[in-house]
This record gives structure tokens, sequence and C-alpha cells, in this order.
């Protein structure tokens, strides 16, 4: 038995897999609180996320009755970018600063410009500096908590923290490491040169973890995290990664042609790559994968967190919500909304808010508000597949995931919007699928492809064709919102 683990804005899920009979046993979650301020603060608890995977460990196991001590190995997925800084003795500083936090803005525009620009950014670290990244939150620690900076003895992403606690091994990884903005995407090494840049008094050989393949364990399960989850005293952690890297292998996207969208709080798209990627928009991030090879990515800031805004600001529940979708036409009557409530990544505009254009008094309507959300997400996404350029041509699927997916009317939206064939795997939560195969692969050996093969199933009856009628409407759609942006905050 494989355990998988996602450590998400949101929550922390948990699967349990049965290799040799390839099925998915159980899957559970715990929830987190996010903690939101004014200018963009977005930070959590890390001992909350350890509390989640508790609940979520426990409850699954119970739910599928299996014996603890059959689990062989646990692979930890976790939110990209997210600082975790700690004190000589394993405590945080100061609360984890989340992917979403766009406090950092003028930090992160201050580090461009000392790397050298987009020039400087793209020569050392293979990619340009984007809010969000852990790189501008260390300055910020460093300028507004003193104190906290003075203590800190280790720099760790959130899923490096989990395995910090499972094994007291302090590690990383190329796929989630690339996030950082102190590492080099194309040579898969830190930047110990940036990192002083952004922390001259920090000991980059001191604070950053060592670096392990992705096929590497992190190390075992501490004997006294086993004895609390019941565990044998030898099961591995796999290196994880970030929960895009995972949900690229929990989706089956390790060969080229394929392109994984996630419609979770935030939105993603990624598509495999065997080499270094130098894509035409600073927008394209050329991450490396956790499984070996690269991930070319783009990720907009909004996605369910700015539906769930709508959906709760009507007291409408999900099946209310899709019905109000469902009986707007597409483009809501000539509502656009661009849903940056956090700030938005792609395009580069980390300081924007969400905005309202159109209405008039015919046309604010409900449902038109409820389906302009929607859609405003998923143009965002068509925009940031714009980006992507020659990496995209060819595209012939989309494989879809994130709690969005779950809506068929959403399914369709993707494939009229992108005008390519959508389809969802079996397993929605992707990522924590994802980690569990990564744990099997580090314990098994042999070839991750094959693991993928066995386990991750498409649902058909999730498949969305693209509609002509529907890929013609939104193009006119997809104008007006690119329009609306033009005027709102002068892109292009």
């Amino acid at each position: 038995m494989y355990i998988g683990v996602d450590c998400g804005t949101q929550s922390t899920k948990v699967v349990v897999v049965d290799v040799d009979r390839a099925r998915v046993l159980g899957e559970a979650s715990r929830p987190h609180r996010l903690d939101e301020g004014e200018g963009g603060r977005r930070e959590q608890d890390p001992g909350e996320w350890i509390a989640a995977l508790r609940g979520a460990f426990d409850e699954v196991l119970a739910m599928t009755g299996i014996d603890r001590r059959a689990i062989r190995a646990i692979g930890v997925s976790g939110q990209q970018h997210g600082l975790v800084a700690l004190d000589a003795a394993g405590e945080a500083v100061h609360p984890a600063k989340l992917w979403c936090d766009t406090e950092t803005a003028a930090w992160n525009a201050e580090l461009i410009q000392r790397l050298g620009g987009e020039a400087g950014c793209l020569d050392r670290l293979g990619l340009v500096l984007q809010t969000g990244y852990t790189a501008s939150k260390i300055a910020w620690l460093r300028d507004a908590r003193p104190e906290a900076y003075a203590r800190i003895a280790t720099l760790l992403l959130p899923h490096d923290y989990l395995n910090f606690w499972l094994t007291g091994e302090r590690v990383a990884e190329a796929g989630d490491a690339s996030g950082t903005g102190y590492f080099d995407t194309r040579t898969r090494r830190w930047r110990h040169d940036v990192l002083t840049e952004i922390a001259p008094e920090l000991d980059a050989e001191r604070v950053l973890p060592r670096l392990i393949d992705a096929h590497e364990p992190a190390g075992t399960v501490r004997p006294e995290v086993a004895r609390e989850l019941g565990l044998a005293d030898d099961v591995l952690v796999s290196s994880g990664g970030g929960d895009n890297m995972l949900g690229a292998i929990g989706t089956g996207n390790i060969r080229p042609g394929l392109v994984t969208l996630s419609l979770g709080t935030s939105g993603t798209i990624c598509a495999h790559s065997p080499e270094p990627v130098v894509p035409d928009s600073a927008m394209v991030a050329n991450f490396c994968a956790s499984h070996g090879g690269w991930l070319p990515l783009v990720c907009t800031m909004n996605v369910t967190s700015a539906t769930t805004r709508i959906r709760e600001l009507f007291g409408l529940d999900l099946a209310s919500f899709g019905e109000r979708i469902a009986s707007a036409p597409i483009g809501a009557e000539g509502v656009t909304l661009l849903p940056f409530f956090n700030g938005e990544r792609v395009p580069m505009l980390p300081e924007a808010t969400a905005s309202l254009d159109g209405l008039t008094s015919v046309n604010t309507t409900q449902a038109n508000l409820c389906r302009a959300v929607v859609e405003g997400a998923t143009l965002g996404l068509r925009y940031g597949l714009d980006q992507f350029g020659q990496l995209a041509e060819g595209l012939h699927e989309i494989r879809l995931i994130g709690g969005g997916s779950r809506s068929p009317v959403w399914r369709q939206m993707v494939a009229d919007v992108t005008g390519s064939r959508v389809i969802c795997p079996e397993i929605a939560d992707a990522a924590a699928l994802g980690a569990a195969l990564q744990a099997a692969w580090c314990h098994r050996g042999g070839e991750l492809a094959d693991l993928c093969a066995r386990l991750v199933h498409l649902d058909e009856a999730s498949r969305a064709e693209p509609d002509p009628a529907g890929v013609a409407a939104y193009r006119e759609v997809y104008a007006r919102y690119r329009r609306c942006l033009a005027e709102r905050h002068g892109t292009h």
C-alpha cells in the first residue's frame, strides 16, 4: 500500500493506493484556515498542515480498514512557493507566506531589477521572478520582520516541511525548488549567488536543504511518527514535489502532447517537455518536473477562489450555482468580470483588483454574474494558454483536474474556450494520486510510466468535445475579455 498526501491551500488530502490491484482504496481530507489581511497578505500556520495530515490519515485508514503496517511508502505534494522559515529547533519563525500572497510585490519588482531585469533572471534562473515565488517573501521577511529573519536556520517549501516532519531530513527536489526564485531550472542547482542578493546575512550552504533526485527517498519515517501513525519502522518517504508537478504525474502527463489544466483555488496549465524550455513569454515558467524532464507552466491566481466568492455572495450551494451558470447564455449577455480578487500572476498584475464591465439595467442578473465569474476565470486560463506559443501547437487533449472539473457546464466551457477535447481522470485529486505513484516508484523502482498506465484511468463520462457554435461564440467573448484587459490594465 502507498500513501499520497496533497497539502493545498484549503485542505490536506490523503489517498491510499493498492498498486498490485491497481486501485485507489480511499481518500479523506481536513481543512486549513487561511489568514488574509490588507495589502495582499495570505498566510497559514504550518502546524495546521500537520494536524490536517494526521486527521485525514486516520480517517482514510479507518475508512479502508487496511493494515497500517502494509504501507510501504508515502509521497507528499504541496502548494508551491510558500515560505516555511525554521529556526535551529525546527520551529517556524513566522507563519508560512503562501503562493497567493501578494504583499511582497514591491520586493519582487526590486529583485528583478537587481538581477538585471527579465534577461538577467532568465540568464541566472531560466525563468523570470514572479510575485508569489519564495524569493520575494524572504526579502520581505528581512525588511518587515527582522527579529524573525535573524532566527532563520532553514528555508523550506510546504512539501519540504511535511517531509521534514515525517523524516527529520531537510531535503528538496528540483520540481518544487523551481518556484523558489533562487534555483537554476536548467542545471537543477541552487543559485547561492542569487540567495545572497536576496538575503546577504544567510549562509546558503547552511540554510538551503539538500537537493535529491525525484526518484530518491527523502528518508524514512521517524520512529516517533511511525508509532503515532501505526506504521512499520521502515516506511520510505519519497522526494515528493509541488502540487503542479505531482498533479502532472497523477494525470499521466509525463510525455509530450498532453496538457494538464487545473481548476483549483488557482488555475494552472502545464505540459511535459524532455528539454529545458526558453518560452516566448516571461509568464511561462520553465519549471522542472518531479519525474525527470521539465514542466513549463502558467499559473493564474483566481479560479475557484473567485467563483466561490460570487457563489457565497449570493448564498448559493454548488448545485444552485451550477443551475444559474447553465441558465445564462454564452457571454453572460455582455457582462465581463475580470476576477482578480487576489491580484493576478498571468497577466502580471499582482496588485490588480477585480472589476465588472458591461452592466446594464437589463443584463444585471444573478445568473449572468455567476456565469461571468466562471467565464472570467476560464478566459484567464485561455490567456495563459496563449502564452505557451509553439508549446501548445499540436495540443489534442486537456486533462482537467481540480474542484471545478466536477462541473459539466465548466468542462464544456473549457472545451469551447480552448477548442480542445477535455477529459477528467477518475481521481480528481490528481496531486495526491501523483504523490502516491511517486512513492511507489521510489519504493519499487521500474518505470513511472508503467505505474501511470496502471493507475491513471480516464473518466469517459466526463469527456467534452468542443462544440463549433460554442467555439465561435467564445472567440467573440474572448476578444471582449482582451479589450477589457487592455482598457483597464494596459495589457496586450
